[in-house]
C-alpha cells in the first residue's frame, strides 16, 4: 500500500519566539561533538509545546504543533546564544545497549551529563533538552536527556534502551 504523499514543509527564516531555542541548541551542537541536539519549549498557556530539532549539516526542524517548519541551519538570528559551559568533544564511546555499560573517557558520561543539564537550565522553565553523541555502534547512540528545572533525574539511553546514572559515592569525609 503507497504511502500518503506528505505536503512539503514550510521554509522560514526565523520561528520568533523560539530562536531563542535554535541558536542555544546549536552553539551547543557545534562545541560538544553532538550529532544532535533537541528540546522540548513550553509555550503560553492553552499552546503546546514546540519541538526544536538540530542535527549535524541539517535544517533545523521546528514541529510547532500544528505544523513543522524548516530553517537554514546557518540562518543568521538576532537572539545571542547564551554561556554554556565548555563542553569538550570526546571520542566515541564504547557501549552494550544490553547492559547499559559505558566505557571511555574517565568522567566522559559525567561531563556530557553535565553539560546535556547546563543545556537545559539555559532554555529555562521547565524545558526539556535532549542531545545525541556517537557511539561505536551507529545503531545504538548515547542520548543524554535533562529538564531545565533539574525536577527529575537526567536519563541515558543508549540506542532506544534507557538508564539512570547510579548515585555518587559520598566524597570523602563527609
Amino acid at each position: 500500500m503507497d504511502e500518503p504523499e506528505r505536503e512539503p514543509l514550510e521554509i522560514v527564516e526565523s520561528v520568533g519566539e523560539l530562536d531563542f531555542a535554535v541558536v542555544t541548541l546549536r552553539e551547543f551542537l557545534h562545541h560538544s561533538n553532538a550529532i544532535r541536539a533537541v528540546a522540548v519549549v513550553d509555550r503560553e498557556p492553552g499552546v503546546g509545546p514546540a519541538t526544536v530539532d538540530c542535527e549535524r549539516f541539517c535544517e533545523i526542524e521546528v514541529d510547532l504543533g500544528d505544523r513543522v517548519v524548516l530553517l537554514d541551519h546557518a540562518a543568521e538570528l538576532e537572539p545571542d546564544p547564551p554561556a554554556l559551559p565548555e563542553v569538550k568533544p570526546l571520542p566515541p564511546f564504547n557501549v552494550d545497549p544490553t547492559s547499559g555499560e559505558i566505557a571511555g573517557t574517565i568522567g566522559g558520561i559525567e561531563h556530557l551529563v553535565d553539560g546535556v543539564s547546563a543545556l537545559a537550565a539555559a532554555l529555562g522553565g521547565r524545558n526539556i533538552a535532549m542531545a545525541v553523541f556517537e557511539t561505536d555502534s551507529a545503531d545504538h547512540p548515547l542520548s543524554i536527556t535533562a529538564r531545565a528545572d533539574g525536577s527529575e533525574e537526567p536519563v541515558i539511553a543508549i540506542g532506544i534502551e534507557a538508564f539512570t546514572l547510579p548515585p555518587l559515592p559520598p566524597a570523602p569525609g563527609a
